[in-house]
């Protein structure tokens, strides 16, 4: 897939508030911090699309970008730490799952996971939610450029993969990213031009 066209919309949130133009979304969530907004931005090959920021929980609002005039790229908050209280981090948590759960024109989420970290509970519980909500999904690992002594990305890919084989039959699909090196990016936006194919027109 060429991206020809990605440009922000607006902000919302509640899932009743986003666009009803009725095109297929691709939303894209992961723990804070995860590198979100930079793989948002080298999928779509706009360098500052998406705010990169290093601190975490930077997204705090459902971010509409129009792909190609065809898609739209969600750009959902992140879960898990960030600085702000308590009553916010339930506000966010409502906001994701509203959209998550309710949002009908919801193609496919990209779950989001730090290749360099061992799996986290976080994580394997979000991702059981998004069964719950019946949402399709994917997974992308992330940072892999990183090279950190003792650090072994392939133990903690497997690793996570064998803790979600727990509770998943068959795995999801599952892809490794940098937005260092561009690893995955073709890979990715092909899987999203095979998941438009299947949609009904």
């Amino acid at each position: 897939m060429e991206i020809h066209k990605a440009e922000f919309v607006s902000s919302f949130t509640a899932e009743n508030q986003c666009p009803k133009t009725g095109w297929p979304e691709f939303a894209f969530i992961g723990r804070s911090n995860v590198g979100k907004s930079s793989l948002i931005n080298l999928l779509t090959g706009r360098k500052g699309l998406a705010k990169v920021s290093a601190t975490p929980g930077k997204t705090q609002l459902i971010n509409f970008f129009n792909i190609n005039d065809r898609w739209y790229l969600v750009d959902l908050p992140g879960y898990g730490y960030a600085k702000v209280s308590k009553s916010r981090q339930r506000q966010l948590a409502g906001m994701i799952e509203g959209y998550l759960a309710k949002r009908q024109q919801l193609a496919l989420a990209f779950v989001l996971i730090d290749a360099n970290v061992p799996p986290k509970q976080a994580d394997l519980d979000f991702i059981n939610n998004m069964g719950e909500w019946q949402v399709p999904f994917a997974l992308v690992f992330t940072k892999t450029d990183r090279h950190k002594k003792g650090v072994h990305q392939a133990d903690n890919i497997a690793a996570f993969l064998e803790a979600l084989s727990q509770t998943w039959e068959p795995l999801p699909p599952h892809f490794l990213s940098s937005s260092v090196t561009g690893a995955g990016r073709a890979e990715i936006l092909d899987y999203i031009a095979q998941v438009l194919r299947s949609l009904p027109t």
